[in-house]
């Protein structure tokens, strides 16, 4: 038996047909469990839905043609999308393959039409080819708006929109963002357009049918169905990634098309796909509505997209780092560094702090925060509930917008240390830094701290990341200035009655922070 969350394919003009005379009702299919568990009745209830037999019952639409209909009220909101453009670098001679994206790359990328001929031995290069792409997109004002992924028209020359009545027009881009993957075109079309309509992607749940409609391999309107897989899935394509997954299938040129709930709402914005042979396998990412509809209006008014920005670098909290500051469970986000001239640092946050909610919103994973402070208007005012030394705190801060090209925080300078040759520690060996430790570990004059000199294989150290050269800056919120100070705070964390210590660790001017178990030493 086929379930009816397997994944179909037709072409936007044609008819749905039914799977099996299979109709489908919520409110009518029948749970194991709630009659006899007969081996029949059992079989019963795996094969068929059951259907009402009353005569008064009234006349029910087959769940196929539910998505027939969708399907036909749809596809003339959805575009295709095709570009030109000049590559950045120049073709090596020779006719290469067109170079299509690895594993869990964006759709764009699409196909790569390289035009001209191999050269003979020794003969110079051509001139660099033009390469054509494709990409879908979907309209969402009469006026012409149309959005779709940035990478679908990056560094284009010409931007060609198709109509679902094979009507083409040259578009215009009126704003893009890389760091979100969205952009917003405009076409002059003679007549109104039909546009989508957006939903509310927070309501999404995993389970939920959706359709797909692009353009995929340049096929032209094609539509798809599935399920949702997964919701908040982090990809790790950008510090926003907050993905619907789904096993509806998309493929190569479904970029920037739309994903529908069965209100005929857009919930999603396709955008990526998990495969190893560059197919669909039945896990697609699409951009969530409700992350991608502020930013798009953004690019509707103004043309780019302006994002909030505090200052603070941060890390996972796990549950051991949890353990050792007193937390009952691994949630919020631990800073692990702070910009001095940052919203973070007037607000006086400290290394070490926990944020465990942000304008009034838990923070229960790491991730969550960085989007949250991205969709803050710079300049608004928000409070935080911070852990710090066993308690919760408020820290009132102002939002300052994000420059991209700001570098990133330096690391923090601790006291000169007086430390003693060597000592032994949770399982590791530290030294102070040394003009030859500096010199052997390729560490700044400026360094100050504990220098681990031996991580032993398979210790708790070795299992979180530690190797020989990271610094000890600090244990817990407080600097350490020496060996002589790491070992006694290292004590005083012990006598707390907590399992594990935090340290934090400096490595390539970049800080983080570290649980290690006392029992390591």
């Amino acid at each position: 038996m086929e379930r009816l969350g397997n994944t179909s394919t037709r072409s936007s003009g044609a008819g749905g047909g039914s799977s099996a005379g299979f109709i489908a009702r919520r409110d009518r299919v029948r749970f194991l469990g709630r009659r006899s568990p007969t081996r029949a009745g059992l079989m019963t209830l795996l094969l068929i839905v059951t259907t009402s037999s009353r005569a008064d019952a009234p006349q029910e639409t087959p769940f196929a043609e539910v998505f027939a209909q969708l399907a036909a009220k749809l596809v003339g909101g959805v575009v295709n999308i095709s570009t030109t453009q000049v590559p950045a670098a120049p073709i090596p001679k020779g006719g290469p393959e067109a170079q299509l994206p690895g594993p869990g790359a964006p759709l764009d990328e699409f196909f790569r039409d390289f035009f001209g001929e191999k050269g003979a031995p020794g003969a110079p290069n051509p001139p660099p080819s033009r390469v054509a792409s494709l990409g879908s997109g979907f309209i969402i004002d009469s006026s012409g708006l149309i959005v779709t992924n940035n990478h679908v028209i990056a560094n284009a020359e010409q931007i060609a929109v198709t109509l679902s009545d094979d009507t083409t027009l040259q578009a215009e881009v009126v704003g893009r963002d890389a760091l979100s993957d969205l952009a917003l075109l405009k076409v002059e079309a003679k007549a109104p357009l039909p546009a989508a309509i957006w939903g509310d992607s927070n309501k999404a749940k995993v389970g939920d049918w959706v359709l797909a409609i692009g353009n995929p391999f340049g096929l032209g309107g094609t539509v798809t169905s599935g399920i949702i897989s997964a919701t908040a899935r982090d990809i790790h394509s950008s510090p926003y990634d907050d993905y619907l997954q789904t096993d509806a299938s998309i493929n190569r040129g479904n970029s920037g098309g739309p994903m529908f709930n069965l209100a005929g709402e857009v919930i999603g914005i396709n955008t990526a796909i998990f495969s190893p042979s560059g197919g669909s396998i039945g896990i697609g990412f699409a951009i969530p509505s409700s992350f991608a509809r502020p930013i798009i209006e953004q690019l509707r008014i103004s043309g780019k997209v302006e994002r909030g920005w505090i200052g603070a670098r941060i890390q996972p909290v796990t549950d051991d780092i949890a353990e050792a500051v007193g937390l009952d469970k691994g949630r919020g986000a631990m800073v692990a560094a702070i910009d001095p001239a940052s919203p973070a640092a007037q607000a006086k946050l400290q290394p070490g702090d926990v944020i465990l909610a942000y304008d009034g919103k838990p923070i229960d994973r790491s991730r969550q925060l960085p989007r949250l402070v991205a969709e803050t208007p710079p300049e608004k005012p928000v409070k935080l509930t911070v852990w710090r030394d066993g308690k919760d705190q408020e820290v009132d801060l102002k939002v300052a917008a994000l420059n991209p090209n700001r570098p990133a925080p330096p690391a923090p300078e601790p006291e000169k240390p007086k430390p003693p040759p060597s000592v032994d520690a949770l399982g590791l060996k530290f030294a102070k830094p040394t003009a030859e430790l500096r010199k052997q570990f390729s560490l700044p004059d400026t360094t100050r701290g504990a220098v681990i000199t031996e991580v032993p294989q398979n210790s708790p150290g070795a299992t979180q990341g530690l190797r020989p050269g990271d610094i000890v800056v600090a244990v817990g919120h407080e600097t350490v200035g020496s060996l002589e100070e790491l070992q006694q705070k290292v004590a005083a964390a012990r006598k707390n009655g907590r399992k594990n210590v935090i340290l934090r660790v400096e490595r390539e001017g970049n800080t983080r922070f570290i649980a290690l178990p006392f029992e390591a030493g």
